[in-house]
Order: structure tokens, then sequence, then C-alpha cells
């Protein structure tokens, strides 16, 4: 039986993963080698070995609404976009709130997590910590890995021919903070991802010339929505959901495509992705067409070659007197503190059962959070991938046979290829609600839909048309909350709040205004009941 959990990290998903543990009556002993909890939201203006980093100007690309914990709702005066600072300060709150700091050693490193001798019989694991030169190891009956995907940068400089000769700075855009010393530059960013993407809108403000270089191209989804509102709250949803599923996958592509295309022409802007047969994740992002509008910002194909002051690209072009390259290549993930028979990293196949369980262990007693990249709030995803790895901790639910295994591995590989077109190099990529709802069916707090239609019909028109956030994965089975029906039913309540911030009065007059449409409609139907009659 499984009573100790060691959690290594304490970000965003080893808070979860300690408040997970302490639902299921664990005892969480949670190891950060910082001197703070928050992980990547906690900004620093330095960079920091081993710890992911971010620019002063974050902003979330998820709504409020959608990416809260699933029984801690954010305060309705917050933004719906959250800078970095406003994210953390929410992140404090839930910290405070459930009292997890008692259950965090901080400025404690984990050098080693091996199994222990007798681990085919009870699945226990030596692990090792090191606090102020000081050596520990100690036993715990789990693990549970929360260290983030977005700590080790991908710097493919073999992939540039010639850049070593270039004179000007050679940066990754982890140590990007703010724009500062690039007045007059002329920078290239390599990489169209949010963080590219983000960084080259911001820093086109101070640089005399801003090139953005993608191998791919992206499609781009603004902020705003309909009527003004969240996109994501019409994105992600059940109904929206559903439909996708019932449609053919290219269908539903087009019309996502058809859909973005509508905010602007990405084939016009030079952006639309090349293999139209697959689908590019899509970046969130507002300013960038009209960057590329004003000239402020100048999109170029991928780099051939450098020189010692310029960029050859693969059109034949080329930018002469460039001052800074900036690499927006992404980041990778690994884990120096484990044997790596533990873990085969496989980017096609899979390494993890559920994208939580190392496949091949023999005692499911250590998980993996938060390693996964949904079309959707990955931190949601890590609070339940807590939940579903504590109850399976505790033999509450158990994993299926090595047959049964391989088939779920084998299902997820033809979802990766409905969904995306492909499923090379892209094993954590899922559809959001089709992997939240697999999750809460094996640990029972999946909704029953035709149930609540016929129990509570308002609830019901709320989870099927409305967001699917994650209060719905607390309205029923284990650790249900009892302010989740409330926390559906106000959401709207809190999205609009923060927008009410100049109140104005009302012509009592406009409201008679109002109806004269329906006067006038039903003075129509008064008269054709008269004249038929």
């Amino acid at each position: 039986m499984v009573k100790t959990v060691a959690i290594i990290g304490a970000g965003l998903s080893g808070l979860g993963a300690i408040k997970a543990c302490v639902e299921e009556g664990l005892e969480p002993t949670c190891f950060e080698k910082g001197e703070d909890f928050g992980g990547l939201w906690r900004f620093k203006d330095e960079t920091e070995d081993g710890r992911a980093s971010i620019y002063n100007s974050l902003v979330t690309n998820v709504s409020k609404e959608i990416m809260c914990f699933s029984d801690f709702p954010m305060p309705d005066d917050f933004p719906n976009y959250l800078p970095h600072c406003k994210y953390l300060e929410y992140i404090k709150l839930y910290t405070e709130h459930f009292k997890l700091l008692q259950y965090i050693k901080f400025k404690t490193s984990v050098c080693r997590v091996e199994k222990h001798s007798d681990f085919q019989i009870t699945g226990r694991w030596l692990v090792t910590t090191e606090n102020n030169g000081e050596k520990k190891t100690e036993i715990y009956d789990a693990v549970m890995v929360c260290t983030g995907q977005h700590a080790q940068p991908v710097v493919p400089l073999d992939t540039f021919p010639g850049i070593e000769n270039f004179k000007g700075q050679v940066r990754h855009c982890r140590e990007y903070k703010r724009p500062v010393g690039f007045d007059g530059k002329r920078v290239l960013i390599i990489g169209m991802g949010n963080t590219g993407v983000d960084i080259s809108t911001e820093l086109c403000t101070r640089a005399s010339q801003v090139y953005l270089s993608s191998r791919q191209g992206v499609w781009v989804f603004p902020r705003l929505g309909k009527g003004g509102l969240p996109f994501d709250l019409e994105f992600i949803c059940r109904y929206f959901n559903w439909i996708n599923n019932i449609m053919p996958a290219a269908v539903s592509r087009w019309m996502l495509k058809k859909y973005m295309n509508d905010q602007f022409n990405h084939k016009l802007y030079n952006i639309q992705p090349e293999h139209r047969s697959e689908w590019k994740e899509p970046l969130v992002n507002e300013e960038l067409p009209s960057r590329i509008l004003s000239g402020s910002i100048m999109v170029k194909p991928h780099v051939t070659r450098f020189t010692e002051t310029s960029a050859h690209f693969a059109d034949g072009s080329v930018v002469d007197n460039l001052d800074v390259v900036l690499l927006a290549t992404g980041y990778d993930y690994s884990f120096p503190f484990l044997d790596e028979a533990i873990v085969k990293k496989d980017e096609n196949k899979g390494a993890f059962y559920k994208k939580v369980i190392p496949l091949g262990i023999e005692k499911p007693t250590i998980a993996f959070i938060a390693f996964i990249l949904p079309i959707g709030p990955t931190m949601v995803v890590a609070e339940l991938q807590s939940r579903w790895a504590t109850r399976l901790f505790k033999g509450l639910h158990k994993l299926p046979s090595a047959e049964g295994i391989k088939k779920e591995m084998l299902k997820d590989e033809q979802l990766r290829k409905k969904w995306f077109a492909t499923a090379k190099n892209n094993f954590r990529r899922t559809d959001y609600i089709t992997y939240m709802d697999d999750l809460s069916s094996d640990i029972g707090v999946k909704l029953n839909i035709w149930n609540l239609i016929l129990t509570d019909p308002v609830l019901a028109w709320k989870v099927i048309f409305g967001p699917c956030n994650s209060y719905q994965f607390r309205l029923t089975g284990p650790a249900k909350w009892a302010g989740a029906r409330e926390a559906i039913l106000t959401q709207w309540d809190r999205i609009e709040k923060p927008l009410q911030t100049r109140v104005v009065k009302q012509n009592p007059k406009c409201h008679w205004l109002s109806l004269l449409p329906w006067i006038f409609c039903l003075g129509i139907l008064l008269l054709a009941v008269t004249l038929h009659y």
C-alpha cells in the first residue's frame, strides 16, 4: 500500500500533485531546488540552468475560466488573460488556501531516483536529495516527476551552416527578458511558435527591423473571439468537440482553417503552413498581422546559411547587416536523476501509458505529470493526471494487461493521425476534452451527460454548450467539490466583471426603444389574425 510520495518540483504541476496526494490521504514530500514555488511562472531577471525562463511581457494564451484549478476559481476581478505576475498571484492564493507550503522542501535538489532492492515486490524508490551540500537518501512508496518541459533549450546550431562565423549576437529566446539593448538593431528570430512571435511583436517597437523566420508556417488565433470574448470559451466546448469528432477529420481541420483565415488571410501574409495535409497546432497572438501589415515584422522562410553579417534564406533572399539572432527553437526534457532504462523517450510511438506511466515498468509507482502538449490548458490536464496517478498508487484503479496497454497505445497513435494528420513526432499532443474524459472515466469523475440532462437541465446546458472548464471534473465522484455547480453557473459573471471598469448611466428611455421591434411584430401578428377572421 502506497503511503509516502516524493514529488519533484514545486511548479504548477507539483502543487497540483501535492494537493491530489493530500486528498487521497497520502503523505507527500515535495522537493524544490529553487527558493520558492511557482516554477515557470515565477519571473526572474536572470536565467538559471535547469529552470524554465519567461520574458517580462508574457501573458497567458488561455483565459482564466479555462485554465484555473478545478476547485479554486480565479477572483472575479482578475483579467481574462493574465500577465505572468497576476497568474503567480493566483498560484500563491491557491497554495495558501490549501496549505500546501508545509509539504515543500526548498533549496533541495533531487540527485538520484532509483528502484529499491525490493522494488519488484513493493514498488518502492530510493530518493537521494541534496540541501546545502548535504546529501540524504530516503525511501518513498511512489514518485511523481513534475519538473516541467521548458527548462532545457534546444539550440540546433549545427543546422545553420556558417553561424559560427556570424559576428553578431546569437542567443536562445530563454535569455530574453525585456526589449532592452535592441534599439536600432536588425534582429532575426528563428522559430514561429508562441514565444518567437510574442518576442517579435514586442521587439519590433524598438528594433529598426525584425525578421521572423519559419520553416513550416503557422496558424494564428487572436485572443479575442466572438463578441470580443476570449476565443477559447467557444472552442474549448463539448458541443464543438462532439461536432469535430463526428465530422471527417479533414472537414474539421478545413473549418478551423477557414475560421482562422476569416480573421486574416494567412496565405496573403505568407505564414500559411506549407504541408496542408498536416495539422500544425495554432499559436495565440493578435498583434502579428498588424505588425506584418505595418512592415515592422518581415516574414522569411527558413535559413540556409549565415555569413559574418548576413542570413541567406531558402527562397534565395538575403538579409544583410544583422545584429542579433534569437533562436526560438523550443525546448526538450530529460530526467538526469533517473536510469535511462526507466523512460525510453519516443515522440512517435510514445513512452508513457496515458501519457503518465512509463511503459514496461514492473510496478506503476512513478508518474510523470504535465509532459504533454494538449490543445488546451496544460495546467488543468496536469491536475487531473495527478488525481489519476494518486488513485492508481492506492490501487483504486488498475492498469490493463500488457496487451491492453498495447491496444491503448495503438489507439492513441490512430487518434493523433486523425486529429493532426500524422503521428510523427507528436506523442505529447492530444485533444484536450477527449483526453480529460478518458482520464476522468478511469477514476469515476466523468460526467454522465444524459443523466445530467434529465436531473439538472440548466447545468447540462451550461456543460454542453458553454466552456469546458475544470469544474466539470469536480461535479461527481471522488474528491467531488460542493461548489462546482455554482462555479459553472456563475462563470460568466467572472468573465464580465474585469471588463466592467467604467460605469455608464443608462438612459431609461432606451429600455422602451429596445421593445419597439417586439411591439411592432406583435402588432403585425394581431393585424394578421384580425384580417384572417
